[in-house]
């Protein structure tokens, strides 16, 4: 008896009539094929684009269509253009497509759309194979991930915040380098010695057992950055973060010798080669990279395998709600140590969608959804962008064994 693929046990079978000359290059294509993607613009997104909470989703000629999130509409609609009429199991290959067919590799703006199509593809993938995202990156490696919160409620003063804070559930309380006086010059050594007050008071609320941590915000010039870093070792914070500017990386190997304190940098990086060096080097403690910046799901499990060769851990920087049910899945199966961001006490209602994470207690948990576990309401949202024909910018080259290579 002729055996039959899993998409033809499913009721697949049959030719896909839009394969697309890098489907035809793939060795295993499925019957699955692309044929539409919409950009929708959610209104509680803010104005950074590259940081935006706006909505993807990715239709398939079999009825399976994969949610996303992230990007602007003008560099969605350049990265989508490459995918009508490809397999989106080809999850990868599509990456390399998308990363490389305009010449130039796509910068940290770009790479924010890319990542939002990459999420959608992951959903399709887990969707039609009726699993969670998780179990296609090899399966949880812990039952929850720990969270630490960025602005939690005042409770008080700041010492019964920070109390308050452990008390909820999360593993640690966030702070930040204190604020000049409004319409007061920002002075890097007087906001030290406040911030160094302040983190005293912090580490009274959580207590003994409790943990904390420091966001210097990038705004410290290199010598008080060291001087508030050696000032705050004594109180043991979790982790000090971005202590100077980001745009050149190899600052950390000064600071990482003139600081003691963990450090956990990354969050305004994108692909890989932004961080490798820090991590290869052992400058970092904690990648603060996050989906989809990095490029999405495929980008980022990439950084993580670097980070478990060099013992670095996971802190990823908080980002919308779809990006964060796809941290879940992909931050559940590494074996190092992870913390989450999240804003507040926690989500409150989320109105396009009903159903996202699972949050609870400080804590988010890994559910058994297929896909990425989130379900869409489109209705809260502004259609503002729908691709259904394929373009291609440049040519394609291909290696004798149909990898991309570029042009």
């Amino acid at each position: 008896m002729k055996r039959r693929t899993f998409l033809q046990v499913a009721g697949w079978g049959g030719a896909a009539g839009l394969a697309s000359p890098l489907a035809k290059a793939a060795a295993t294509p499925t019957p699955l094929r692309i044929t539409r993607i919409r950009f929708y613009l959610n209104p509680s997104s803010g104005p950074t684009f590259n940081q935006s909470f706006h909505i993807v989703t990715i239709e398939t000629d079999q009825g399976i269509t994969g949610v996303g999130e992230g990007g602007s509409k003008d560099t969605v609609k350049q990265c989508a253009a490459l995918l009508i009429g490809e397999d989106p199991f080809h999850i990868d290959r599509l990456w390399q497509m998308m990363f490389r067919s305009y010449f130039y590799p796509a910068g940290r703006e770009k790479l924010h759309a890319l990542g939002a199509l990459d999420l959608a593809l992951w959903d399709i993938k887990g969707k039609a194979l009726g699993v969670p995202v998780c179990d296609l990156l090899g399966g949880v490696s812990r039952n929850y991930i720990e969270c630490y919160s960025t602005g939690f409620p005042e409770r008080g003063s700041l010492k019964e915040t920070a109390r308050a804070c452990v008390e909820a559930g999360f593993r640690a309380f966030r702070y930040a380098t204190a604020d000049p006086p409004e319409g007061q010059p920002f002075n890097s050594r007087r906001m030290v010695d406040r911030t160094y007050q302040d983190c005293v008071e912090v580490r009274e609320g959580v207590g003994k057992d409790g943990d904390w941590a420091l966001d210097y915000h990038t705004r410290l010039d290199f010598p008080d950055a060291v001087r508030l870093s050696t000032l705050i070792e004594p109180l043991e914070p979790f982790f000090a973060e971005d202590l100077v500017r980001s745009e050149d990386a190899g600052v950390y190997r000064q600071l990482r010798e003139q600081v003691k304190v963990p450090i956990a940098v990354g969050e305004q990086f994108g692909s890989k080669w932004d961080v490798n060096a820090l991590i290869e080097q052992q400058l970092i403690d904690y990648a603060r990279v996050t989906i989809p910046n990095v490029g999405g799901i495929t980008e980022y499990m990439k950084i993580t395998a670097l980070c478990e060769t060099h013992y670095v851990g996971l802190i990823p920087h908080f980002t919308g709600p779809v990006s964060e049910a796809a941290l879940v899945h992909a931050c559940s199966t590494f074996s190092g140590p992870v913390l989450m961001e999240m804003l507040g006490e926690g989500p409150g209602r989320i109105p396009h969608l009903p159903e996202c994470y699972e949050f609870r207690k400080g804590k988010m948990w890994p559910n058994r959804r297929p896909g990425l576990g989130v379900t869409l309401d489109t209705q809260p949202l502004h259609l503002v962008a729908e691709i259904t024909e394929r373009k291609r910018p440049i040519p394609m080259f291909y290696r004798p064994d149909g990898s991309i290579t570029n042009w």
